[in-house]
């Protein structure tokens, strides 16, 4: 398994953003390495344990010629696995199940599932109080003798429901002042 690999299973149990899982990677291997070659001991329970080990200068032998060479004293990086890391990788210990986080995608889901309802209870109000205006506006101007002109600006403010209303009442309207 690579680097991206990991991150798309980490991914898919976590729930969380692909690019924030990367990072969250990233970070973790970047203050690691700091902390270990600070000299510092990087332990995560049931994983294991990063350290640096410090190695002496000796002689050792090329393998083609038998010559002796000398190598330099250095530090490398060691990694101990944990007990329980120990353990599933022996068998002694069931490995853990890697199926999607249930209780946050619940929550998710329910956060999304209110949201939606809210802004539909908004929107149906907003339609219903436009409605309102409009058969107000209508009614008024069945009952008003105003002149052709204002009742097509109200005919322009009012819903696309009610122009078939709105324009009843102007034919009315326009009868009335006929007779």
């Amino acid at each position: 398994m690579n680097r991206k690999e990991l991150v798309d299973a980490i991914q898919k149990h976590t729930l969380v953003a692909r690019t924030d899982v990367d990072k969250v990677l990233g970070s973790l291997i970047q203050h690691t390495q700091v902390a270990v070659k600070k000299g510092d001991r990087v332990s995560l329970v049931g994983f294991g344990t990063f350290e640096r080990q410090d190695r002496k200068a000796r002689t050792a032998r090329n393998p083609r010629s038998g010559a002796p060479v000398k190598v330099k004293a250095t530090k490398v990086p060691r990694f101990r696995a944990g007990q329980g890391f120990k353990d599933v990788v022996a068998g002694k210990a069931t490995a853990p199940k890697l199926s999607p986080v249930k209780s946050t995608a619940k929550a998710t889901t329910a956060r999304a599932a209110s949201t939606a309802k809210a802004t539909v209870s908004r929107a149906t109000t907003s339609k219903a109080s436009t409605a309102k205006a409009s058969t107000a506006r209508a009614s008024s101007a069945k009952a008003s003798t105003a002149k052709a002109s204002t009742s097509k600006a109200a005919s322009r403010n009012s819903a696309p429901k009610s122009t078939a209303k709105a324009a009843s009442s102007r034919g009315k309207a326009k009868s009335g002042k006929k007779k």
